[in-house]
């Protein structure tokens, strides 16, 4: 088994050599490709076979993400700073706000990384009840978090309004699904109903929005889970194999 595990991987490599290496592509973008294609396949075989060798390298692969996605949070922190000093320096429109967004993010940063008010000093977690860091989250960050979604709740309701109509049979059927759901979310839903007999508890609204919740909802979410892993599964190919090449830019920007 592990000698067949191996050639596969010897086979995914060569394939994806040879496809660069016939490829009118650069020296600067086929190293990427190749480390990409190596990785992935490595990564693939982890899962179905977590045995040494592949399940140490899949780890190891996994703790080398982690050490990129750290750099690639302080370019995100980085972008952010130029991104808004260049509104606040230019005084585009709504720069005020600029101002907010990066004292926010600034403050934010020091308090957390000298871990300010941390009841177990630098050596204590950077989230420990009574942390500076952990107030400015609860008190600022979470409300603020609320009211934003507050605020979307407004345009759902408009949304909905514009897609509920019933301008045709499928259209209808999503109108009365959703009615009843949000009838049976209530206690309105239960005190229509109520009066319903013990042989007609499946037309009790509540009962009703439960059974579309559990079969026909969790039907559809599976069918779109099942779309949406054989769309990974096919991007992945493309990626492990060099055909999707996106993620290192064009040929122009070399």
């Amino acid at each position: 088994m592990l000698g067949i595990i191996i050639t596969v991987i010897v086979v995914a490599v060569l394939a994806a050599t040879i496809f660069l290496a016939v490829s009118k592509t650069s020296i600067r973008r086929q190293v990427p490709l190749l480390i990409t294609a190596i990785v992935g396949t490595v990564l693939v075989v982890s899962v179905f076979i977590p045995h040494d060798p592949f399940g140490r390298l899949g780890e190891d692969f996994s703790v080398f993400f982690d050490i990129i996605a750290v750099f690639a949070f302080i370019l995100g922190g980085g972008n952010l700073i130029r991104v808004h000093g260049n509104r606040i320096y230019k005084k585009a429109q709504d720069w005020p706000f600029s101002i907010v967004t990066v004292a926010g993010f600034l403050i934010t940063l020091f308090v957390g990384a000298l871990k300010l008010g941390n009841p177990n000093g630098m050596q204590g977690d950077v989230a420990a009840p009574g942390s500076y860091f952990t107030m400015i989250y609860d008190n600022i960050f979470t409300p603020l978090q609320a009211t934003m979604f507050s605020i979307l709740a407004f345009f759902v309701a408009s949304a909905s309004y514009r897609a509920f109509r019933a301008k045709n049979r499928e259209a209808t059927i999503l109108l009365i699904t959703a009615f009843i759901i949000l009838l049976g979310r209530t206690p309105v839903g239960h005190y229509i109903t109520f009066w319903l007999p013990s042989f007609l508890d499946f037309f009790h609204i509540p009962v009703l929005a439960n059974w579309i919740m559990a079969i026909p909802n969790l039907a559809g979410q599976r069918a779109i889970m099942i779309g949406i892993s054989l769309g990974v599964v096919s991007m992945s190919l493309r990626v492990i194999l060099g055909i999707e090449r996106g993620y290192i830019g064009s040929e122009g920007g070399e």
